[in-house]
């Protein structure tokens, strides 16, 4: 055993990083303050309808590449539902239907594209053109667009409102949590480089077919079983140090002493963790409290009968973006999850004022809502769902590891940050806080831990290479 290391966070970061260090020959120590793992990424009882419902609906696509190892490794690769297939529904109400077919990608989306009603000739022409800039901007490319919101871009580009409105915002939204006027331009071009147009495996959209708390219930056996701990109940109240190293972790049952610590907490609960005087030691906790929050609304529904008949329907020019269908009980009951990101203007509405609105969309995609009866709505408010992914962001996102160079004498020796909120090149997403868990235990372990970026398609890199980006 290589020495223990104190991972204060069972979420997925804290959980990934905890895992990588075990297979690694390191002792994870995990302490996490609830009573079960998955952090955010969780479920809870509804004492009236009796079932579990996932705190917000997660969707990942087949580039998270981490996030499908940290599946495959506690065995849970089979509880996920992949979809090749996004159904639309239009300001007609009618359907289209995204789907990839057998081009070679960059084209892969292009026939489905082509046939959707959702946006007119001028409007398909106008997307076409972006989507050809973003693919000869690269990867490599986006860097040069630091600083900027994706929305200018947009503007620069010339991007009919419609456009704007109907395509890019639901897509760029719903995968960044932020607004197109703030979110960065970094990570607008890489939901569509790395996501769209990379490849058809790529694009494929999974959805867990299980609750969020059994899809993470499994990490705590493959942590145990990689030699480490996982000690649930246990809340961290402070950091211990001596002569700028970290000498481990407060908490209300005592103080645990390490070496090392991953703190793996969202930004909020490490910026109110860290005293004063440890935070003059190490530049990547000053800044905590500029990285700010977007909220998440999730709405579940339980109908009398089935009224929608697809996996999920994007909801583009409506309040509500998504809705999920969860399934049909043996009662003949349906469950349907609606979602809306970036929610602020929902935050302090009322539950009635929420379930009028929210019906209102359902409706007018699924009709048949009307004659149905509504037994439950349950809405669920994550004021502090993720970091907000703007461009002012970017600049002061941290490290996941101590730098030993600093105008105080480098950072805290021993300190190691985890969260979807380091700086992991990814938006507010569950690989990348699956990333940064493998981050940090690469940088302890000092060993390749990170899963490589799924390769795009010849064409794709050979369209993408060395181009000027204009």
């Amino acid at each position: 055993m290589k020495g223990e290391v104190i991972v204060v966070g069972g979420g997925l970061a804290g959980l990934s990083a905890a895992l990588r260090l075990g297979d690694s020959g390191y002792r994870p120590i995990v302490l996490e303050s609830r009573r079960r793992l998955g952090g955010r990424a969780s479920s809870f009882d509804d004492a009236i309808s009796g079932r579990a419902f996932d705190n917000c609906q997660h969707v990942l696509m087949g580039c998270c590449t981490n996030l499908l190892d940290f599946y495959t490794r506690i065995g849970v690769e089979d509880a996920i539902e992949w979809h090749d297939t996004i159904a639309w529904c239009r300001p007609d109400g009618g359907r289209d239907i995204m789907r990839a077919k057998c081009l070679p990608a960059p084209f892969h989306l292009a026939t489905s594209f082509g046939r959707m009603k959702l946006l007119d000739g001028p409007g398909k022409r106008a997307v076409r053109r972006a989507m050809w800039r973003t693919l000869r901007i690269g990867r490599r490319g986006r860097h040069r667009y630091a600083g900027r919101c994706f929305r200018s871009l947009l503007d620069q580009w010339r991007q009919p409102e419609d456009a704007v409105r109907l395509f890019w915002e639901p897509i760029i939204v719903s995968a960044c949590n932020t607004p197109l006027d703030q979110v960065a331009a970094v990570h607008g071009l890489q939901v569509f480089q790395d996501g769209f147009l990379a490849g058809r495996w790529h694009a494929t959209m999974g959805v867990p077919r299980v609750p969020l708390r059994e899809l993470y219930e499994p990490a705590l056996a493959a942590i145990t079983d990689a030699g480490g701990e996982v000690r649930l109940g246990w809340r961290a109240s402070g950091i211990g140090s001596e002569r700028r190293r970290v000498v481990g972790v407060e908490t209300g049952r005592g103080f645990v002493r390490g070496d090392t610590v991953i703190a793996a907490l969202p930004w909020a609960q490490l910026d109110g963790l860290i005293d004063p005087s440890l935070r003059k030691l190490d530049s990547r906790l000053t800044h905590l409290s500029e990285l700010g929050h977007s909220p998440i609304l999730g709405v579940h529904l339980l109908l009398d009968r089935p009224v929608m008949e697809t996996p999920h329907l994007v909801m583009p020019g409506r309040e509500t973006h998504w809705f999920f269908n969860k399934g049909t009980g043996d009662d003949g009951t349906q469950h349907i999850h609606a979602v809306v990101s970036a929610a602020d203007a929902w935050m302090d509405r009322s539950g009635d004022a929420i379930e009028a609105a929210v019906l209102a969309d359902l409706a007018h995609a699924c009709p048949g809502v009307r004659d149905a009866e509504v037994l439950l709505v349950r809405p669920v408010k994550e004021r502090q769902a993720t970091f907000l992914a703007s461009a002012e962001a970017e600049k002061v996102r941290p490290r996941v590891a101590p730098s030993p160079i600093g105008t105080g004498g480098g950072d805290l020796e021993g300190l190691y940050l985890a969260g979807d909120w380091c700086d992991t090149g990814w938006p507010a997403t569950m690989e990348g806080a699956v990333r940064s868990g493998y981050l940090a235990a690469e940088a302890i372990a000092g060993v390749p831990l990170v899963v490589n970026d799924a390769p795009a398609g010849l064409l794709v890199r050979l369209l993408g290479a060395g181009s000027k980006g204009r």
